[in-house]
């Protein structure tokens, strides 16, 4: 009777939730090393890849102008990046409005930028477009497309500018005209890169022992710091490491940090889901139950508040309390690794997160994993695993593709590969 009992959860978790742990994502270079090399600056007016703009090679079809007022306005996303000026000429925030996936591009972008020249930064000229001043069908009406310069406007610098664009992961780059580099990007609903959930290698989780380890290290079996209950909010307990459900030593990946008035620095990637106050949240609070809500990521913003840890877990009274976000930024790191606990959340460098990504509720995702959890009760393992994404986590993913609607997931969370 067990079996059967399994292998009916399993599939109505496959159809309810099945991307939710594709781990961090194959995304660009999967399981490869960047070997280093010369970057090649582009020549003027040549364009990368050498196709056409809005062919499957590049950035694929135009789909529609996105107004104010239509339904897929939802679909775009501003970018407050503080390391990327904006030149809204316009004077009304619309160059900011992007996809998901190109503020992704342009935050890694503006990353690569201030390495090469300390002191520059990205600057966009033209974003979304919502007043028709660009071609018939340009992909600056659906927020897919920017044009760019650098904040010294040191033309001399924009070949090399077009390069690092290429590099950091548009899908079409043009070197259009003296005064600026063209980029755009896939549509979110056709893009082929996964980006899943994950923590940098180097981030702390804290150990029964009293001890901390870097998540690079940790192991299966292990007891780490973790809160009880659906929403985070739960006493603090130990719970134990039963898989990762991705694990990537060698990967590099863009980390949203977010830094709290408590000091806390967290980082994760984009589609990873962080606990949240509801509303307005007083700094040291803790929480009542019901209070928080998963978020995100790439959507958590400076004034919301996170959950930070106090004391140990079985102390009376150790809960989480809340820490105001003061800023949040983009990095680039080494190393994406995403452990998943018997509670479904870990403390990792002092705040409270969930195990999951991809799926917009945490519950949800909790659930879906419960027969990952049944097979381990029952066998004291969840199957042999080494690095890369887990096996169920794949059939999850192998099965939802065929059956589920992606409207309840990241942007960048589910992929329909188009070329």
């Amino acid at each position: 009777m067990l079996l059967p009992k399994l292998v009916t959860c399993l599939a109505g978790c496959a159809f309810l939730l099945s991307p939710v742990s594709e781990g961090c994502g194959p995304g660009r270079g999967h399981g490869k090393r960047r070997s280093p090399r010369k970057l090649v600056p582009l020549a003027y007016k040549q364009f990368s890849p050498n196709v056409a703009e809005k062919t499957l090679g590049a950035s694929g079809r135009y789909e529609g102008k996105i107004t104010r007022n239509s339904e897929r306005f939802k679909e775009l996303t501003p970018n407050y990046n503080p390391d990327i000026i904006f030149k809204d000429e316009e004077n009304t925030g619309a160059d900011r409005m992007m996809t998901q996936r190109c503020k992704d591009r342009l935050n890694s972008l503006a990353i690569s930028v201030m390495n090469l020249w300390p002191g520059v930064r990205l600057r966009v000229t033209e974003g979304w477009d919502e007043d028709g001043h660009h071609s018939e069908e340009s992909l600056h009406y659906e927020g897919r497309a920017v044009d760019i310069t650098t904040s010294d406007r040191d033309r001399n610098k924009y070949a090399m500018l077009a390069r690092l664009a290429v590099e950091a992961g548009f899908d079409w780059v043009y070197y259009e005209s003296k005064a600026h580099i063209h980029c755009s990007v896939k549509s979110d609903h056709s893009v082929a890169a996964k980006s899943g959930g994950c923590f940098p290698g180097e981030a702390l989780v804290t150990l029964e022992s009293g001890g901390q380890k870097s998540i690079r290290d940790l192991r299966p079996g292990e007891r780490v710091l973790a809160t009880a209950g659906s929403d985070g909010s739960g006493a603090l307990v130990y719970s134990e490491v039963l898989a990762f459900l991705d694990r990537d030593p060698g990967t590099r990946k863009l980390f949203y940090t977010l830094q709290t008035e408590a000091g806390a620095r967290l980082s994760l990637t984009a589609a990873h889901l962080i606990f949240v106050s509801e509303g307005n949240c007083s700094e040291g609070a803790v929480p009542a139950h019901g209070a928080l809500r998963t978020v995100y990521a790439s959507d958590a913003q400076p004034g919301q508040c996170v959950l930070v840890s106090e004391g140990k877990a079985g102390q009376r009274h150790s809960r989480g309390r809340l820490s105001r976000i003061t800023r949040v930024s983009m990095r680039d790191s080494s190393g994406a690794f995403a452990p998943l606990t018997q509670q479904g959340t870990l403390v990792v460098d002092g705040v409270v997160a969930s195990c999951y990504a991809v799926v917009d509720q945490h519950s949800l995702a909790h659930w879906a994993f419960s027969p990952l959890r049944l097979i381990h009760s029952w066998t004291g393992s969840t199957g042999s695993h080494s690095d890369g994404i887990h096996w169920y986590s794949r059939l999850l993913h192998w099965l939802g593709t065929m059956l589920l609607d992606s409207g309840r997931f990241h942007p960048l969370g589910v992929a329909q590969d188009d070329r």
